[in-house]
């Protein structure tokens, strides 16, 4: 896997990259963010992501450090790209049968593919980047051999995949999930949706050739190849809103299993909390992340990261079983270490959570980080309501140092 070797799986090289990028966040970040340069030539952009949403670098940290460098109003660009990872996340707890729909469509046009030899066909030019769209095929090869795709371009690829090469989108989604080292579940999914004009209802996103001409700096330029006009996805009503998860608390006296996920490999916080488990187990979401088989790299990263948690807080674990997989797989092991409460991190809507639903023996509590208590119930609506929060939210962060 060509320059997969560059991402280290390690909360040191996240913490190295942050400290690296953290001064060029401001005014640098907003006037170049958007372009892209090509594999290799990213550096106008933070690179954080895949450090992000494993949390080998925690939200808070990164915020934290940018504001050493900037103020919030030089700082603004990135620090709200930070925080729309944080808002699609509360806005999916909040609507998780987004999820189960998600699946179900791409359950279907699987189904299509493996039905209909034209489609199969043209889902496999595009993953393949063969479809004669040059700027389409450099990025699903890009996305292929690398594990990352720049922000901007996965919004002209998918618009690109949806609205001129008329495939699903959740064969799109599934795609991205299926490679990228940074796949998450609400950003990935809503992203999607988004434009293809589900998420903000009738509102898509459009790919346009003098869009991907200046900020490619002219390595791209698809003129008569894009579709032209759109019209939005149709798709059911969201789902009436919940209330945002509260989390639960653990008893420091009672005997602890602790779960240990992809979701949260900087979970210090809980041992601060006072938990001691007596033994700790990793969840495996191999068969839970694409309808198909993820690529090696994404899994490597995954295990490299798990590992690196494991070795920073070897002193604390004791026993380690990896690779658990099932509700079933969990609950046995949580018998045989004889756990009164099996205690996790919080995990958001995605496939940890769903390997987690049911009813357990001992009870299941999943602990939620303070930075997503304060912050997911203000996603609620749009983005931009939740961005007139983000004084406040940032403020919180830096009076009570969130940990």
């Amino acid at each position: 896997m060509a320059e997969t070797h560059k991402w280290a799986a390690s909360r040191e090289e996240g913490l190295a990259r942050l400290a690296d990028f953290a001064p060029l966040a401001g005014s640098d970040y907003a006037k170049r963010r958007n372009f892209d340069l090509g594999p290799g030539q990213h550096k106008n952009v933070s690179q954080l992501s895949p450090y992000i949403r494993h949390r080998l670098i925690r939200e808070d940290e990164v915020l934290l450090e940018t504001l050493k460098h900037h103020s919030p109003a030089s700082a603004e660009k990135f620090i709200q790209e930070v925080y729309w990872r944080t808002y699609w996340k509360g806005w999916l707890e909040m609507r998780p049968a987004v999820w189960g729909a998600y699946w179900a469509e791409l359950a279907l046009a699987w189904d299509q593919v493996q039905t209909q030899s034209g489609l199969r066909q043209e889902w496999e030019a595009a993953c393949n980047g063969e479809t004669g769209i040059d700027c389409l095929d450099a990025w699903a090869k890009e996305l292929v051999e690398t594990g990352y795709l720049h922000n901007h371009s996965r919004m002209w690829f998918a618009s690109i995949w949806i609205f001129t090469l008329r495939l699903p989108w959740a064969l799109g989604a599934d795609f991205f999930m299926r490679h990228l080292l940074d796949g998450d579940p609400a950003s990935n999914t809503l992203s999607w949706r988004w434009v293809g004009g589900l998420q903000t209802v009738g509102k898509t996103y459009l790919a346009r050739t003098s869009n991907i001409s200046k900020f490619t700096e002219g390595r791209f330029h698809p003129q008569y190849q894009l579709a032209s006009h759109v019209d939005p996805l149709q798709g059911a009503p969201h789902p009436p809103r919940m209330d945002a998860p509260d989390g639960d608390r653990f008893d420091p006296e009672k005997r602890t299993a602790f779960l240990l996920h992809e979701d949260d490999l900087t979970p210090d916080w809980l041992f601060d909390q006072g938990l001691k488990p007596v033994a700790t187990a990793t969840i495996s979401t191999a068969k839970r992340l694409s309808i198909l088989q993820p690529a090696p790299h994404v899994f490597s990263f995954k295990s490299a990261a798990i590992d690196d948690c494991l070795n920073r807080l070897a002193d604390k674990t004791g026993p380690v079983t990896k690779g658990l997989d099932s509700a079933d797989l969990i609950a046995n092991w949580a018998a045989t270490v004889g756990a009164e409460q099996i205690v996790t991190s919080y995990p958001p809507v995605g496939p940890v959570a769903d390997i987690l639903r049911g009813k357990w023996d001992a009870p299941m509590v999943r602990v939620l980080h303070d930075f997503d208590r304060d912050a997911w119930p203000h996603a609620k609506a749009g983005f931009f309501k939740f961005k007139e929060k983000i004084p406040h939210l940032l403020g919180n962060i830096r009076n009570l140092r969130l940990i």
